[in-house]
């Protein structure tokens, strides 16, 4: 099992909340787009397909910071 430093525990929470924060904007983005006048299917799977990484990447850090508990 890997064993983090209190650093790279503390980097890793700083970037799961940042990134925790830029899925919430694109989520945002995406419904903005969907509901304008401007509605631009191109820009929305961009979005789309950005949020999707990001939630990769949340995934990933949560994997990092919360251990599995062996039941």
């Amino acid at each position: 099992m890997l064993t983090l430093s209190e650093a790279q525990i503390a980097r890793f929470g700083l970037e799961l909340a940042t990134i925790r924060q830029h899925h919430s904007d694109l989520d945002a983005a995406i419904q903005a787009l969907k509901s304008s006048k401007q509605d631009d299917p191109m820009a929305i799977s961009r979005l789309k397909k950005h949020k999707l990484l990001a939630k990769d990447r949340i995934v990933e850090l949560e994997k990092l910071l919360i251990p599995d508990i062996l039941a």
